[in-house]
């Protein structure tokens, strides 16, 4: 291997040149040029831009595929600069997963055609998940790594070269400055002043015009903001398209389960039929007494029983309950109670448990469990 000698002892001498400078520098014992303010707002809104793009762009890509171990293989994918391999999502799996447990429950079933209706659901669930993960790739993630990969790597670069040029016009002021010191001691140093002063030109004629370079690349920073913000409303777009699908899909299954839920569950949502104005005296019968604590007691006879229309038999699960306070009803899906009145309740799949449902006569509504008393 052929070593140029001159050219790496130049070198080491300009690096040792620079270190030195930047020593002193730090420690307060040399002068450093200052750039202008408007080149110090660029170099702040460079900084501002890379750093904010790079978390935008870590956080974007878990939120597109929140598996790190995915994300780490199809990085190398892309280094290697193969084909990133399909995947199946989510969704995608858990649909296959519950059409295969309708083959075995058998399609005929109730729990097998409902688990062929949600499956197919999660499984269009998974193809547009897919489809926005790919659409936000393509117009979201692939501009932003552009600009950190390349944009930002030939910035980087021209910085780096600019504060070499600048600790090399450094280095030549300090040694102009010595000579000058030298030379106003002694005649003889007015040569080393004319080298110090010619390296100083040609130091101050390399930094100027790196700085213009460089300078000229932060200000493309504006249109990298311009192609960004197109880019954040293409995947914002790509977002909404995804999540109308999923409401769409979501939709249209609970209107096919609902149309089932008669067949698959007969009794659930039964409301008991409020007797009819016309009916018959016949039809009513009276109940047992039923003591009821704290009641006042009246000379009436009928203020010691309850009396009660008669209505179909209550469905499975439903019980009889005392109320123990007053409760005003906040909204019509509620029911208002009286203290010490005997309300029939039930609860239904997916209520809140801290709720129940309460009728009385032709009322019905949601009440709270903590106002009552359940009775066996």
């Amino acid at each position: 291997m052929d070593f140029n000698v001159k050219k790496l002892a130049s070198d080491a001498g300009v690096f040792f040149t620079r270190a030195v400078q930047f020593t002193e520098e730090k420690l307060g014992q040399a002068e450093k040029t200052e750039l202008d303010a408007h080149f110090e707002n660029l170099l702040a809104r460079a900084d501002c831009t890379k750093n904010w793009t790079e978390k935008i762009f870590r956080q974007t890509e878990v939120l597109l595929q929140p598996n790190p171990s995915a994300r780490i293989e199809e990085f190398l994918f892309e280094k290697l600069d193969r084909k990133v391999p399909s995947r199946t999502t989510n969704g995608e799996l858990l649909g296959q997963y519950m059409l295969d447990a309708a083959k075995d429950f058998g399609p005929g079933t109730p729990y097998g055609s409902t688990l062929i209706k949600v499956g197919e659901c999660q499984r269009r669930l998974g193809g547009g998940e897919r489809e926005f993960m790919q659409t936000s790739a393509i117009n979201f993630l692939t501009p932003l790594r552009n600009f950190l990969d390349g944009d930002w790597r030939t910035i980087s670069k021209e910085r780096r070269l600019l504060e070499n040029r600048r600790l090399d016009l450094d280095a030549c002021k300090a040694r102009l400055k010595k000579a000058k010191l030298a030379e106003a001691k002694a005649a003889l140093w007015s040569e080393e002043v004319d080298k110090a002063e010619h390296e100083l030109r040609v130091a101050q004629t390399e930094f100027d015009r790196q700085a213009e370079v460089t300078r000229l690349l932060l200000e493309g920073i504006s249109s990298t903001h311009v192609n960004h913000l197109r880019c954040l409303h293409e995947f914002v777009e790509a977002q909404a398209i995804y999540y109308n699908q999923c409401h769409q899909y979501m939709m249209d299954l609970q209107k096919e389960l609902g149309s089932s839920d008669g067949d698959v569950y007969p009794n659930a949502f039964t409301v008991n039929p409020a007797p009819s104005s016309s009916a018959s005296p016949s039809t009513a019968a009276t109940l047992p007494v039923v003591p009821i604590a704290g009641a006042v007691s009246t000379s009436s006879p009928e203020a010691d029983t309850l009396k009660i229309e008669e209505v179909q038999p209550p469905a499975t699960g439903t019980r009889k309950a005392k109320v123990l306070y007053d409760y005003d009803a906040a909204d019509t899906s509620e029911m208002s109670l009286l203290a010490d009145e005997l309300i029939t309740v039930y609860t239904v799949p997916g209520m809140d448990p801290d709720w129940l449902v309460g009728e009385r006569g032709n009322q019905k509504g949601k009440v709270p469990v903590t106002y009552l008393e359940l009775l066996s």
